[in-house]
C-alpha cells in the first residue's frame, strides 16, 4: 500500500531554523493500522501531508496504492486524493454554514470527479448514525459542541470510502466514550474495506490498539541529508 524510500523534506533557508525530515525506508502493508507518535516539530503532520501529496518530498520516492506522487502534477494529485484518501483535520475544517449532514457530503459538491448519489446520502446518514449524529444532521456546525465537530470531520473523510484513511489527532476533541466508539468505528471501516488507516496521537493510551506504532523522530533523521 505505501513504500517510502530515501525521503528527504525541508523548508525554510537559515540553517538554525530549517526544517528537515529524512525517512531511509517506510513500507505499510494495506489493511494495517498503524499510529504515529513523537514529539512536536518531529514531522508527524508533515508524513501526512507528504503521503497525501499536499507536500512533495525534496528527494526520494512515495508510492501510495501503485501510484508514485512526486512526478504527478498538481491535478493528477488532487485527483489522486479524491480518490484514495480521506483526510482528518486536527481543525475539523467545517463550513460553519453548512448543516452537519451537508458537511459530510461536502466532499462530493466540491469535487466534480465524485457523483452525489442516493446511495452516498444514505452512506453519510449511516456514517453520522454510527458516530452518534443523527439528532444532529440538520443542524449548522455552529451548533455542535468540539467533539462533535469532530465526529462529523471523521464522518466526512470516510464518505468517499478512501483505502487511505489519515488522522491528525483525529480523536484529540473526543470525550473517553466517544473516543473508544469513533475508534471502533475506524477500524471497523477499515477492516471492511480492507484500507490503510494512519493516525496520528499523542494519547499513548490507545496504542494498543493499533497493529504497529511508528515513532517519528526514530524513524526519521532531522538533519542534514545527502540529495
Amino acid at each position: 500500500m505505501i513504500a517510502i524510500q530515501n525521503l528527504a523534506f525541508h523548508y525554510g533557508d537559515d540553517a538554525d531554523d530549517a526544517f528537515r525530515l529524512y525517512i531511509p525506508r517506510l513500507d505499510i502493508a494495506s489493511g494495517e493500522k498503524v499510529a504515529i507518535i513523537g514529539p512536536s516539530g518531529s514531522g508527524k503532520t508533515t508524513l501526512l501531508s507528504l503521503l497525501a501529496g499536499i507536500l512533495l518530498p525534496t528527494h526520494g520516492h512515495i508510492t501510495v496504492h501503485g501510484t508514485r506522487l512526486e512526478p504527478l502534477r498538481d491535478a493528477a494529485r488532487r485527483k489522486f486524493r479524491i480518490a484514495t484518501i480521506g483526510l482528518i483535520f486536527q481543525d475539523f475544517a467545517l463550513l460553519d454554514y453548512l448543516t452537519v449532514l451537508d458537511n459530510i457530503l461536502h466532499p462530493y459538491r466540491l469535487n466534480p470527479a465524485l457523483r452525489l448519489t442516493a446511495e452516498v446520502r444514505a452512506q453519510a446518514v449511516a456514517l453520522a448514525t454510527q458516530a452518534g449524529l443523527r439528532e444532529k444532521l440538520s443542524r449548522s456546525s455552529q451548533q455542535l459542541s468540539h467533539g462533535e465537530k469532530q465526529r462529523t470531520a471523521i464522518c466526512r473523510a470516510l464518505v468517499t470510502r478512501p483505502s487511505l484513511p489519515l488522522a491528525d489527532e483525529a480523536l484529540g476533541n473526543l470525550d473517553p466514550h466517544n473516543k473508544e466508539h469513533m475508534l471502533e468505528l475506524l477500524f471497523r471501516y477499515v477492516e471492511a474495506r480492507s484500507a490503510t488507516l494512519i493516525a496520528v496521537t499523542h494519547d499513548h493510551a490507545l496504542l494498543a490498539t493499533f497493529d504497529r506504532v511508528i515513532d517519528v523522530q526514530q524513524l526519521s533523521q532531522l538533519t542534514a541529508y545527502a540529495s
